[in-house]
């Protein structure tokens, strides 16, 4: 046997072995239940159809134009579709199906409009895919009573690829602050902690000096290194407890959703496998799979497939955010690598876009501006996103020539400031937007962005 070939039994035979299924069932009840209480919230605050009804157009991703919303009557049944495909999740009834119905139902939403994209959405929708094909419903679940036929044991390669996906979480997270703007001059947190000294009690600390600059180094380091200590057995019950008072302050000052709620939970995969019975009792454990018959265990079958499918998982998670490397320096700038890249609350930006069209027969030119076709949430995520500018002057283009109006060309006057810097102009004014595709690769359009250091702006 050669080296590879014995470096692969080796690992497989560790990925393979058994452990507790306990977090595993844990893992699926609380995601269950908070993408359910998730799904009630966007009913309860109105947010269906402020995101997918009442706007007249949706930005796409790329590759994903023929992914349409439906009708308002539909979308808001699908909500309540999954909430309750979720809350099956949380208990384990009729898994297998309710669990790859959410999985693909989540992902549907996000799929519908870039304006939406939110970090904690794209994690929630790889954890649903991920439990979906798991045997996270084979113990303490109501398939399991059913069926009379519960798990004691998993194969501990999904506790490694769990731990794996929250580590990419944080640890891209941390390295993403590793800037001059975030570590020297303390931006975008400068900006967000001077609009919070009305808080009561803790708002006045907000506008000492230092105190932002230490909160962004605090950031940077938590995210950076907290995988380590949640990983360390001797540090990890005191890394859980700072990874709740950390997420419970970004809660708290910021509008970031289910987001530390998500990622509290999903600390808990740090422990050992058998954390919920311990902490629950072992009254609850259900009887051990039998062992008598000396056959291969379920998940010996198929090892090498699950292995690559797995590995192949694993590499994408890597790779995605580290394809900001292929467009150049001035990622938080450009965009281009941005999402589904971790960078979480690195860049604040905001500005004015207008869009310049002219007819090409008779050279007659005037102006529209995006509030004309957007909501304000589409027009605040479109006006520093270069991609989003491009997709809206192909549909004033579009609508144009609909009117009668064409052929046009569409420039635009887009002034950005990012992290509090003055305005500077992001897309080339002499470029005709209309003319260029949409795609992936590097746009020439986009201008350089700024050089120099952000302002630091003392709190009122």
């Amino acid at each position: 046997m050669n080296r590879g070939a014995r470096t692969f039994d080796e690992l497989g035979s560790r990925l393979f072995r058994p452990v507790d299924i306990a977090f595993l069932a844990a893992f699926r009840f609380l995601f269950g239940i908070t993408m359910c209480v998730s799904m009630l919230r966007f009913i309860a605050y109105g947010w269906i159809d402020d995101f997918f009804v009442s706007p007249a157009f949706h930005f796409k991703y790329w590759g994903f134009a023929w992914v349409k919303p439906l009708a308002p009557g539909a979308m808001h049944a699908l909500f309540w579709v999954l909430a309750a495909l979720a809350a099956s999740v949380a208990v384990g009834l009729a898994f297998r199906i309710t669990a790859i119905l959410f999985a693909l139902g989540f992902s549907y939403l996000q799929l519908v409009d870039v304006a939406t994209y939110l970090n904690h959405y794209y994690l929630a929708a790889l954890l649903g895919v991920l439990l979906a094909v798991s045997p996270a419903h084979r113990a303490f679940s109501v398939d399991a009573w059913l069926w009379k036929a519960p798990l004691a044991e998993v194969p501990a390669g999904w506790l490694y690829l769990l731990r794996f996906q929250i580590g990419v979480v944080y640890t891209f997270a941390g390295l993403a602050k590793a800037n001059a703007d975030w570590l020297i001059h303390a931006q975008p947190l400068r900006i967000w902690l001077g609009s919070k000294t009305g808080l009561p009690w803790i708002g006045p600390v907000f506008a000492w000096p230092g105190v932002p600059l230490a909160m962004s180094w605090a950031g940077f380091l938590f995210d950076t290194f907290i995988v380590w200590f949640l990983a360390w057995r001797r540090t990890r019950l005191a890394a859980f407890g700072l990874v709740i008072v950390f997420h419970a302050m970004t809660r708290l000052l910021f509008p970031i959703g289910m987001f530390p709620v998500i990622m509290v939970l999903s600390a808990l995969v740090y422990f050992p496998p058998d954390w919920p019975r311990r902490w629950l009792g072992r009254s609850t454990e259900p009887p051990a799979a039998p062992t008598a018959i000396p056959t291969p265990a379920p998940w010996a079958r198929g090892r090498k497939i699950a292995l690559s499918l797995a590995a192949l998982h694993c590499l994408v998670q890597l790779v995605m955010p580290l394809r900001y490397l292929a467009y150049g320096d001035g990622v938080r700038w450009h965009e281009q690598g941005m999402r589904f890249s971790w960078r979480v609350m690195v860049r604040e930006k905001n500005g004015s876009v207008t869009f310049v069209v002219r007819n090409k027969n008779t050279g007659r030119v005037w102006h529209v501006s995006p509030r004309a076709i957007l909501t304000p949430l589409q027009e605040r995520e479109m006006a520093g996103q270069p991609d989003l500018i491009l997709q809206l002057a192909h549909r004033v283009r579009q609508e144009a020539e609909a009117r009668g109006e064409g052929p046009v060309e569409v420039r635009v006057d887009a002034l950005v400031s990012l992290n509090g810097r003055r305005l500077r102009r992001m897309i080339d004014p002499d470029v005709d937007l209309a003319s260029i595709p949409d795609g992936i690769g590097r746009r020439a359009f986009i201008l350089p962005g700024p050089t120099e250091p952000p302002p630091h702006i003392r709190p009122i």
